[in-house]
């Protein structure tokens, strides 16, 4: 290399060092005319909305369906609750063709002996006669044989709409139920057997002839 092109290297250098802070004079100038147009903060400077992290996707629920919407409720309506209605049946008949309703009373703790005496007063009575017996006879046995006469006329008005002034006793008549065995104490070491009877009581009404 010759000497001349070596002294004009050296000059290329500090051309361009002489350029660069003439680039850079722009730029501060611009800095210090933002600087003074922008407003003086009075207070403390606003902290900058710190960005969310790491937002994860939030999983959406899936839309119920339709029909779920529309399921009824759990609670029941009165409607729903009411007794259901019973259809009235015909009433049954004997093989003679009369019209009977019966009614059944079993395990009565009255022996058998001692409630017959009380429905062979009202068989073949009247409602009406067999409820003023019954009132008036002074046995146990017949607060219960009164109980069942009256569950058989219900039997008659609701079942098979028939009328309590129209009906008779056709039967009634009691049979021997079980008998629960207790034991005394007696003399000298003995012991007694008691014997509780039951009884089993039916009453047939059918109406008049």
């Amino acid at each position: 290399m010759t000497e001349e092109e070596k002294q004009s290297k050296p000059r290329r250098s500090r051309r361009k060092k002489e350029e660069a802070p003439e680039a850079s004079a722009p730029t501060e100038a611009a800095a210090e005319e933002s600087t003074v147009h922008s407003p003086q903060s009075t207070g403390p400077e606003p902290e900058a909305e710190s960005e969310p992290q790491s937002e994860q996707p939030v999983a959406e629920e899936p839309e119920a369906p339709a029909e779920e919407e529309a399921k009824p409720s759990r609670r029941r309506r009165s409607s729903e609750t009411a007794a259901p209605v019973h259809k009235k049946s015909p009433a049954p008949k004997a093989a003679d063709g009369t019209v009977v309703v019966r009614a059944q009373a079993k395990y009565v703790r009255h022996a058998p002996r001692k409630a017959r005496l009380v429905v062979d007063h009202i068989r073949g009575k009247s409602i009406d006669e067999a409820r003023a017996i019954l009132q008036h006879t002074p046995r146990a046995a017949a607060v219960d044989v009164l109980k069942l006469l009256e569950s058989a006329v219900a039997n008659a008005e609701n079942n098979h709409e028939l009328v309590a002034d129209d009906l008779v006793i056709r039967k009634a008549y009691v049979d021997e139920g079980p008998t629960l065995k207790r034991y005394r104490p007696r003399a000298l070491g003995r012991a007694t057997r008691i014997r509780k009877r039951t009884s089993h009581m039916t009453i047939q009404l059918s109406p008049k002839e």
